[in-house]
């Protein structure tokens, strides 16, 4: 008969904890929903002092790819031959399209010649761009037709993979960018100093008239300016105030050609007080920029 063990005596053993460890463990949960609570009315604060705000044009401008001036170069000379064509000759304008087409598209670009006329382009200009896809530019170009008058057309532009610039599809006549009359700036404090209004003057009738000798008197010893290639003669000044930074006068003034044509203008003088006599600094532009 087998004999039956005696149970093993039954032993407690205690174990001892830091009192601080706890009330770490005990009151962590408790801590851990605070801090939640405390960032979620954080973040309710901030988007109530200054929520998010939809993007602007300018936002968008600011975020939009580098210029590729040889991809611009590129849409403005498929423009000028697609709308440059004579029906007499209409092997000219299929040899002019040759190099920009391939496999993918129709002959001349799908450019069907009249029986008869012809259309020149006087000038092409890039007036908008926007990114679709990664890597491809449409540009927006205004072209000035001698027969059709102003015309805007849109050319998609891409790089190949071995970086050669190609189209990305057929051209689109388009309608031109949106465009409002000029709105009037801010309203600017008149200069009522007779001694800056004088200096000013004087200084733009020889900036006008490309009087370099004349006009170095009225400017600092670090000025730098860049005269006009047109000689202009100073007929009045309508207006002269201060620009809203202060330190520069916007002078709104009559000026006549040798021909006779007369213009309205505005120029932005930069002004400064050497000594107590006023000098001008920089007119309107800054050469060195």
């Amino acid at each position: 008969m087998a004999r039956l063990r005696e149970p093993r005596d039954p032993r407690v053993t205690v174990a001892t904890r830091p009192l601080w460890r706890i009330r770490m463990a005990r009151e962590l949960p408790r801590w851990l929903l605070c801090a939640l609570s405390a960032t979620g009315l954080a973040a309710s604060v901030r988007f109530a002092v200054a929520p998010p705000r939809a993007l602007t044009p300018r936002d968008v401008a600011s975020a939009s790819p580098a210029r590729e001036p040889a991809a611009e170069g590129y849409a403005a000379l498929f423009a000028r031959r697609y709308l440059t064509w004579n029906a007499a000759e209409p092997q000219a304008s299929s040899r002019s399209l040759a190099p920009f087409l391939g496999s993918d598209m129709e002959p001349d670009a799908g450019l069907e010649l009249p029986p008869a006329g012809e259309q020149r382009v006087e000038w092409v200009e890039v007036v908008q761009e926007r990114e679709p896809l990664a890597g491809e530019h449409v540009y927006t170009l205004a072209a000035q037709t001698d027969t059709a008058g102003l015309l805007y057309l849109t050319v998609g532009v891409v790089r190949t993979a071995a970086g050669a610039l190609a189209l990305a599809g057929y051209p689109a006549f388009v309608g031109a960018p949106a465009t409002q009359p000029a709105q009037g700036g801010p309203r600017m404090r008149e200069v009522a100093d007779a001694a800056l209004a004088t200096v000013v003057q004087r200084a733009l009738r020889n900036y006008l008239a490309g009087s370099a000798g004349e006009l170095a008197a009225d400017l600092t010893s670090g000025a730098r300016v860049s005269l006009p290639g047109l000689p202009l003669s100073l007929e009045s000044v309508q207006r002269l105030d201060w620009t809203p930074g202060g330190g520069a006068v916007l002078a709104v003034v009559q000026a006549q050609d040798a021909r006779g044509v007369q213009y309205t203008l505005a120029y932005e003088v930069d002004v400064t007080s050497v000594q107590g006599r006023w000098e001008v600094s920089a007119v309107q532009v800054d050469p060195d920029a």
